[in-house]
Formats: C-alpha cells, sequence, structure tokens
C-alpha cells in the first residue's frame, strides 16, 4: 500500500483528500501546516507528499525546500487555491523549487488521484 502525506491547513479541503486517497487504496497522514508535515515526513516512510502552498507557519514552499533537502527526489504534489499572488505564479514557484506536479484547487476527485498515479508512476 502505497503511503501519502497530505498537509493543509484548512481542514475541510485535508480532509476531504486524506478521504478520497483512502477510499483509493492508499495509506495516508494528514498535517495542518508544513512544520507538523515536516514532522510526520521524518516519522514515515511515505512515497508522496501532497501540500498546499498558503499556509501559516512554515508555508508550501519551504516546506517542498525542505523535503527536498532531505530526501533529494521525494514526490511532491503543490496545490493552491491562490491568495495575494496569482494562483499560477505560486504553483509555477512550487514547480521551480522542486515539485513534481502542482493542481489548482478546486479540483475533482478524478483529477487528483490521476495526479497522483502519475507521479507515483514516474
Amino acid at each position: 500500500m502505497e503511503k501519502i502525506i497530505v498537509i493543509d491547513d484548512e481542514a475541510v479541503v485535508r480532509e476531504t483528500i486524506t478521504e478520497m486517497l483512502q477510499r483509493a487504496g492508499y495509506e495516508v497522514w494528514a498535517a495542518a501546516d508544513g512544520g507538523e508535515g515536516i514532522d510526520l515526513f521524518r516519522e514515515k516512510n511515505v512515497d508522496l507528499v501532497i501540500t498546499d502552498i498558503i499556509m501559516p507557519e512554515v508555508e508550501g514552499i519551504e516546506t517542498i525546500r525542505i523535503l527536498l533537502q532531505e530526501q533529494p527526489g521525494v514526490k511532491i504534489i503543490a496545490i493552491s487555491g491562490g491568495g495575494r499572488i496569482s494562483n499560477d505564479d505560486r504553483l509555477q514557484m512550487a514547480g521551480h523549487f522542486g515539485a513534481s506536479l502542482t493542481l489548482k484547487k478546486p479540483f475533482e476527485r478524478e483529477e487528483l488521484l490521476k495526479a497522483v498515479r502519475t507521479v507515483l508512476d514516474s
């Protein structure tokens, strides 16, 4: 069973993604911010991290940078719904910093599962 960490400060988004992935057969842990997600990453041997970009405490770009520093080649999907800077710019920045794939919120279940499969199979 492939293992995934979901990092998102919005509880509803985090819980929805976690549930979608669990129903698809993945083992999933969830974190409310980048710091918590990094701690989970250090504890668990995971196949993929899905992280939001805009979060309090440790934001997504910093989370990606730290994860890749600790484990080069870790597979990461960055997600974002926007903010002061455009959604496209934030996601492009996440890709530049090493995210394997990016997704704009909101996304459909099928889109998420396809992205997860694509990254895990790469």
